[in-house]
């Protein structure tokens, strides 16, 4: 889960970096020749704390759970299986005195296709989780510049920054500071979707089998 903290970190530098400029700005006067520049006006900007929203972010905190639960309960189903091939090995070992050259020959073929298979299991989980994290993210920066593409539209914002330890941006006032807002927002459109049934179409929901 690690990784896919780190994933979604970098993914909303991006979501939260420059997502539009100057396209709700001023444009160029009429009376300006073809390829002058445009007239910006007073240019607004904003910035959010990407670790304070990740923090507090509903969907993200629920989805993280999911994907911890699901995460335990694979890498439990891995080590059953792991248990139960070191049992047969053994197994083979108390009884090699017992067995014919063939039957030994049979059971260590048997035990290498099974150890064979664990590890393809393995890495077939191993890329289910992936794939499960990679379709967190992309929904992540989907809710969050959606979300932003709004709420600038709403506040006349050209540009909105990431604020963090990590990123480029060395000093911002406070009063620039939207996380709370743009948190609350986020929440608060969740709570819609889970009302009106949208959140069982999360990547995260729980799938019939």
């Amino acid at each position: 889960m690690k990784n896919l903290s780190l994933a979604l970190i970098a993914l909303l530098t991006a979501a939260v970096g420059v997502l539009y400029y100057l396209h709700f700005s001023g444009r160029a006067s009429s009376s300006s020749p073809p390829g002058a520049p445009a007239v910006t006006g007073d240019l607004k900007i904003a910035y959010i704390n990407s670790d304070s929203v990740l923090k507090n972010y509903e969907y993200y905190k629920v989805t993280r759970e999911r994907l911890e639960s699901k995460s335990k309960k694979l890498d439990q189903d891995l080590r059953n299986r792991a248990q139960g091939l070191q049992n047969d090995y053994e197994a083979y070992q108390r009884n090699m005195g017992n067995l014919t050259i063939g039957q030994a020959k049979s059971l260590e073929e048997d035990l290498t296709k099974k150890q064979q298979n664990l590890q393809l299991y393995q890495q077939s989980l191993s890329q289910e989780m992936s794939s499960e994290e990679l379709k967190v993210t992309q929904e992540l920066y989907a809710r969050v510049t959606d979300f932003l593409k709004k709420y600038g539209n709403e506040k006349g914002l050209q540009v909105v920054l990431k604020f963090d330890t990590g990123s480029d941006l060395l000093y911002a006032g406070e009063s620039l500071d939207i996380s709370k807002e743009v948190t609350a927002g986020l929440n608060e459109a969740y709570q819609l979707e889970k009302k009106s049934g949208d959140h069982k179409n999360d990547s995260t929901a729980t799938k019939k089998k």
